[in-house]
């Protein structure tokens, strides 16, 4: 009699709905195409578990250049992204690719280079010259050569300095930030980096700050969810979720307090 009993309970069990708890948010993922500098820096691993905890969404961050986040949420494989290259950023939402453009923040890109200074970059004062000094020297150059935004923002630079870089003394390395500063540290090399991803790999670089303060080396970051009416199966209210807190009084506050050694990496400037 008990068996039966067990049998029919578990029987009835089966049809029995379980319902979520009303307090508490339905887990789901965000997908987030971002650049290696938002993920060298540390930034988003220190503010966004305070996203995840407040909304329950789980952010799944793919960290890539610019070009390689555009292209994915063109191809529709992730629901938002995080990038700095306002021209194409402006181009992929006019497309139809995007939702709108929201900024977040900025910082600046430097130039980095060997200790010793071989093409004197130190004596000069903009990019275009710090170019043109390298360039007649031959100092090698280690460039991102991946269509990232620090890549297209050297692109643009060599391109008012009147140069078009090429020989054995200009290197593409096809690599994230990190690793090109490595790979120019080890070449005793020169390269264009983002301030934040520069922070935080000064202390285990042999490069020193050769150029900084010019303001060609601008550099803005934007967030922007992939348009919900070309893909349809896009986590859209994740995507706004995650803009609107980053863009939130809350979200900006944490960017603007993120530090290394006492140094702020980014300036927070949504609304702006």
């Amino acid at each position: 009699m008990k068996k039966l009993l067990s049998a029919i309970l578990v029987s009835v069990s089966m049809f029995i709905p379980v319902y979520a708890d009303n307090t508490a948010h339905t887990p789901s993922i965000v997908r987030l195409a971002t650049t290696t500098s938002t993920e060298n820096s540390g930034l988003l691993k220190t503010i966004l578990p305070a996203f995840q905890k407040q909304s329950g969404y789980e952010v799944q961050v793919i960290a890539v250049g610019t070009g390689k986040a555009l292209k994915m949420g063109r191809d529709g494989d992730v629901d938002v992204v995080l990038v700095h290259a306002r021209s194409a950023e402006e181009q992929f939402v006019t497309a139809g690719y995007g939702e709108q453009r929201y900024d977040v923040m900025y910082n600046d890109f430097v130039m980095v280079g060997p200790r010793q200074d071989p093409a004197s970059v130190k004596d000069t004062d903009t990019a275009s010259d710090a170019l043109k000094h390298i360039a007649d020297t031959q100092a090698v150059f280690v460039s991102r050569g991946d269509d990232s935004g620090t890549h297209k923002k050297e692109q643009q630079l060599w391109e008012s300095a009147q140069i078009s870089p090429a020989g054995r003394w200009y290197r593409e390395a096809g690599q994230g930030m990190g690793k090109v500063l490595q790979i120019a540290g080890e070449m005793d090399a020169y390269t264009l980096t983002d301030r934040g991803t520069w922070l935080a790999y000064k202390s285990k670089s042999p490069l020193k700050l050769v150029l900084e303060d010019d303001k060609a080396l601008f550099n803005p970051y934007g967030i922007i969810a992939v348009s919900q009416q070309r893909y349809t199966d896009i986590n859209k209210a994740g995507a706004q979720a995650l803009i609107d807190w980053i863009t939130s009084k809350e979200g900006q506050k944490m960017i603007g307090e993120f530090t290394i050694n006492g140094q702020q990496l980014f300036t927070p400037s949504a609304g702006e």
